[in-house]
């Protein structure tokens, strides 16, 4: 098997929480049961920047399997996946295969979930992506893929202003970027450095709190998971980072959402740089390809006092297959996910399609060209990464807790010692439970 170099335990995780109701209907508990000859396979997934590729590969592979239906309900982009998921099992129309986090989700869901260890996919699964999701040796999640995020910033911008983007490597020098960027701002058509979508509380209390809380917790979403308190020992870095992301944004950035972030500001070079990862490839490609293609790159978020830094690398979410349906349902999900991402025609839309960076075997990675899926996998082939944990927090803590009390924070109505201090009680008071 092929490692992929990676940190153990770095690749267990994402974004139990993006979202946007994209779609709504699919399925339903009679769909999901066989149809005469057919057996409907409902999907229920958060993944919105590919769910038209998505629902492409599944009418190829429908028709290559005529005695199989999927159906797809997408949730991705803003609001919350995971109270969306709930609500649909409450309904009682569950799906047959639906997206998991890392530990923390698995738990959550530990009776709903299937043993995938059986299927040719969790045996393609590169090195250190099932740790999150493996329980007595049974493997109840299969990656999604791997992903990774950072400043993404524009290098025209970068280059006009006479920026180095590899003399940044440490607050002071990203401070200082971002001072000479926002002198400029007249001359290069910037509205603003940054765009800091607060609004979307995975953006901060998710991606954001996790740079400053992986080195806390050894990059290992296991740590996280087992950890009865968190002591935040990174977070004066947290708030400076925050802070300076905040006062150099377009405003007020409470409510700005990711649409605004990535499409209308970043797309149309109205702002520099956005901390947002390798999914924003598609929306900006839909705006400016040749901006896709060769004008973004992608760095690190320093962490002040910490010198080992890196680009935030893992697995965004898992698939799930329902326990709860039928055998030939159980089945067919299983076949479906197995043909995905081994099969020929599975692993080609996986990476050309979707543009995913794969995290199984047996793909030709010279495929990965757009550049900020590049600039992660070369990040990880090196070890310049650090991991997501993000999966391990208490269920709700990262977007409920941190993200809101982040907004606060912004508007004013709290301090930062404030969302600190509340932050950690309601650690504590979660994992006491």
């Amino acid at each position: 098997m092929k490692e992929f170099k990676v940190r153990k335990g770095l690749l267990a995780s994402l974004f139990v929480t993006a979202g946007i109701l994209a779609g709504c209907g699919g399925g339903g508990e009679e769909a999901s049961q066989s149809e005469g000859e057919k057996v409907t396979v409902d999907v229920f997934q958060f993944k919105v920047e590919f769910k038209d590729q998505f629902e492409d590969v599944v009418e190829l592979y429908e028709k290559e399997n005529p005695d199989v239906n999927i159906d797809i309900t997408t949730v991705g982009g803003g609001e919350d996946y995971g109270a969306a998921l709930r609500s649909r099992f409450a309904s009682g129309n569950e799906p047959a295969i639906f997206n998991i986090g890392g530990p923390q989700d698995v738990a959550d869901w530990k009776d709903k979930l299937s043993n995938l260890s059986d299927t040719a996919a969790a045996e393609a699964a590169l090195d250190g992506t099932l740790d999150g999701v493996t329980v007595e040796e049974n493997v109840l999640g299969l990656p999604y893929n791997q992903e990774g995020y950072g400043f993404v910033y524009n290098t025209r911008l970068f280059e006009e202003a006479g920026i180095d983007p590899v003399s940044i490597t440490d607050f002071a020098s990203l401070e200082e970027a971002v001072k000479t960027l926002d002198s400029k701002k007249e001359e290069l058509g910037l509205d603003a450095v940054f765009a800091l979508p607060a609004k979307e509380a995975w953006v901060t209390g998710l991606h954001l709190s996790n740079t400053f809380l992986a080195p806390e917790f050894n990059h290992n979403v296991l740590d996280t998971f087992a950890a009865d308190k968190v002591e935040f020992k990174y977070g004066d870095a947290f708030k400076k980072i925050l802070d300076l992301q905040n006062d150099y944004s377009v405003q007020p950035t409470v409510s700005l959402d990711y649409s605004q972030q990535v499409e209308e500001l970043f797309s149309l070079e109205r702002v520099a740089i956005i901390q947002q990862g390798n999914w924003v490839y598609g929306s900006i490609a839909g705006i400016d390809q040749e901006l896709a293609d060769s004008g973004v790159g992608m760095m690190p978020i320093p962490v002040e006092g910490y010198e080992e830094g890196g680009l935030p690398v893992g697995v965004p979410m898992y698939w799930g297959v329902n326990s709860a349906k039928d055998e030939e349902v159980v089945q067919a999900s299983k076949d479906f996910l197995d043909w995905l991402y081994t099969s020929d025609a599975g692993k080609k839309a996986v990476v050309e399609d979707f543009k995913f960076i794969p995290a199984y075997e047996g793909y030709d990675t010279s495929k990965i060209t757009d550049p900020m899926s590049k600039a992660i996998y070369d990040a990880s082939e090196a070890g310049n990464t650090i991991g997501w944990v993000f999966m391990g927090y208490p269920t709700g803590w990262g977007e409920g807790e941190v993200g809101a009390s982040i907004q606060k924070y912004l508007s004013d109505e709290a301090s930062w010692e404030e969302v600190i201090d509340s932050a950690k009680q309601a650690w504590e008071k979660n994992r006491s439970n």
